[in-house]
């Protein structure tokens, strides 16, 4: 996610992400609870001047530069937004701002992270997509709504946690749960990773079908690693979202990389394995995109 330049690109290049997050703010956002606002705010709203959750409406909240078009009242800034989206219960603040429009009227939002509502924000960028067209969006080129053969979609995942064989937990296990244990249970949170990793595989599930349905499966890659595939010298910090050791981030480069040479895959929702589907390596798949983007 970026700001855009005074040409209307992206400011950065997705080459420049892997060094701005080691370089900067993941050693200084993590280790001391204090300096979070602080540095958030230093490194986004001065660098830069997505789906979130409004939890005093408990309803999604959805932030896009089509959606400013209709509803002036979105126009936040860049760094609101990402404090917002990036407010992950129990490890980041809520976030309330407000927002003014031209008219005076004012509109306050009191948001967390949206992976509550939305963790595979895919269909959401379609939704707008569809949207979009259906308005006869002049920006998205003239297509009609169902001609997902001109529609290319490449969505990243941060990796998933199921335990080697395919299970995590088990029923009887759960049975002894309060409250307290779905929330904490062998240093994992069951019910933060039960509803984040559904919504992910279900929307995974619901492209995927919709794209073979209209001929264009190919136009759909989802790239995800399953934590337990990994070979035995990564340590079980790697699925935490918080540990922002050296050791640790070079880990997850050393994943993205590796992740590269692996087969474009789909997950199996009986058993939740990812299974190749003989189309390639993914490094394969995003060079085809490449291909189709400049072309």
């Amino acid at each position: 996610m970026s700001g855009p330049s005074l040409k209307t690109y992206s400011l950065f290049a997705a080459k420049e992400i892997k060094d701005f997050y080691l370089d900067d703010p993941c050693p200084k956002i993590f280790p001391q609870a204090r300096v979070i606002l602080i540095v958030f705010e230093k490194l986004v709203f001065e660098k830069f001047s997505n789906p979130t959750r409004d939890i005093k409406f408990i309803q999604p909240t959805i932030f896009s530069s089509y959606e400013l078009k209709h509803h002036p009242s979105l126009d936040a800034f860049l760094g609101d937004t990402c404090k917002g989206t990036s407010a992950a219960p129990t490890y980041l603040p809520a976030h309330r701002f407000e927002v003014q429009d031209s008219d005076g009227c004012v509109r306050k939002f009191n948001l967390i992270d949206g992976g509550v509502a939305a963790n595979n924000p895919a269909l959401i960028a379609m939704n707008q997509v569809t949207k979009e067209v259906s308005r006869g969006n002049s920006d998205v080129f003239s297509m009609k709504p169902l001609e997902y053969n001109r529609i290319i979609v490449l969505s990243l995942g941060t990796g998933t946690t199921t335990a080697k064989g395919g299970g995590r937990y088990d029923a009887d296990e759960a049975a002894k749960w309060g409250i307290v244990g779905w929330l904490t249970s062998d240093g994992s949170t069951p019910l933060v990773d039960v509803f984040t990793q559904a919504s992910c595989d279900l929307v995974d599930f619901h492209l995927s079908t919709v794209f073979q349905a209209l001929q264009s499966e190919d136009n759909y890659l989802r790239i995800q690693v399953a934590i337990c595939d990994l070979d035995d010298t990564f340590t079980g910090e790697l699925s935490s979202v918080d540990i922002a050791s050296d050791e640790n981030l070079q880990n997850l480069v050393r994943v993205g990389e590796e992740l590269l040479k692996k087969p474009v895959s789909r997950v199996n929702l009986q058993t939740g394995a990812f299974e190749p589907l003989n189309k390639g390596t993914n490094e394969d798949a995003l060079k085809r995109y490449n291909y189709y983007l400049a072309n």
